[in-house]
């Protein structure tokens, strides 16, 4: 069974930075997606980040476009959110999610059957 565990998350100032990292678990195969979502308290679940484990492909939502890199380590089966320049607006419930990459990117969260527990980002003086 399909199993992924978040962690990195915390409280930092604004400016600061945190790595966020998402490991997974219960594949056959190395070829799948894995993004990152957030969300607040009434608002809805908003895509991220993605990256494909099988070849690197990346996508960034605007907002986080220039502060945030996502990365791969495919011996540990491991996707990887560095965020600088943290902003009041990125305090939110990180989740990472997976599915198949059979197809393009997608950052409907519908779309994923499998996520994580979820780590919280909290940016605040």
């Amino acid at each position: 069974q399909v199993q992924l565990v978040e962690s990195g998350g915390g409280l930092v100032q604004p400016g600061g930075s945190l790595r966020l990292s998402c490991a997974a678990s219960g594949f056959t195969s190395d070829v799948y997606h894995i993004c990152w979502f957030r969300q607040v308290p009434g608002k809805e679940r908003e895509g991220v980040s993605c990256i494909s484990m099988n070849d690197g492909r990346t996508y960034y939502t605007n907002s986080v476009k220039g502060r945030v890199t996502i990365s791969r380590d495919n011996t540990k089966n491991t996707a990887y959110l560095q965020m600088n320049s943290l902003k009041s607006e990125d305090t939110a419930v990180y989740y990472c999610a997976t599915r198949a990459a059979l197809w393009g990117f997608s950052v409907a969260p519908g779309q994923y059957p499998y996520w994580g527990q979820g780590t919280q980002v909290t940016v605040s003086s």
